[in-house]
């Protein structure tokens, strides 16, 4: 008798919980295909532009830590 009780209930929410969704999403104003493109690009410019600093910076710090560093404490 409970778990009737309690499966009606879960039904009952997950059909309230499905109709608020899809209101909510009636009211959702989606880009449109220029504005998809040109924000996917400038996600990718970014995304390269990230990169390279990172690429950068282990460059600076491999040779930091691999040249001069061993030169430094080397005892010349």
């Amino acid at each position: 008798m409970a778990t009737e009780i309690a499966r009606e209930g879960t039904v009952q929410r997950s059909t309230t919980f499905l109709r608020d969704v899809r209101a909510e999403m009636a009211k959702v104003t989606w880009p449109d295909w220029p504005q998809v493109r040109q924000l996917s690009i400038g996600v990718i410019i970014l995304s390269l532009i990230v990169g390279g600093v990172i690429t950068l910076m282990d460059i600076v710090f491999r040779t930091v830590l691999m040249t001069w560093l061993p030169r430094m404490f080397a005892g010349g």
